[in-house]
């Protein structure tokens, strides 16, 4: 199955590394480790998450405060719209999901 990130949940992805790696290397790695794990359980079974708005799903990283939000688009790719911080506005990421 294919997985596809939305440019600004990548870019959500990136900050919070960048943000563990100034704590430590260590802890970077395994929030790199969480989310990568968090992913593979959303690609085996898309409906595993937790449903919220709809269509779109949740799943949370183990041992760090993130969310993953994605919909299940076709047979063979799952999008993730954000890489949630749990402290953030709910539904933020929502506009991101809007197709043109």
């Amino acid at each position: 199955m294919a997985v596809d990130f939305h440019r600004l949940a990548t870019r959500e992805f990136v900050q919070a590394r960048r943000r563990y790696a100034r704590q430590d290397p260590l802890v970077e790695a395994r929030f790199v480790a969480a989310v990568r794990e968090a992913v593979t359980r959303a690609e085996a079974n898309p409906y595993l998450g937790s449903p919220t708005h709809g269509s779109y799903y949740w799943v949370r990283t183990r041992r760090f405060p993130y969310f993953l939000y994605y919909e299940f688009i076709a047979p063979d790719l799952v999008r993730f719209y954000a890489v949630a911080h749990g402290r953030r506005r709910p539904g933020y990421w929502l506009r991101r999901t809007r197709r043109p």
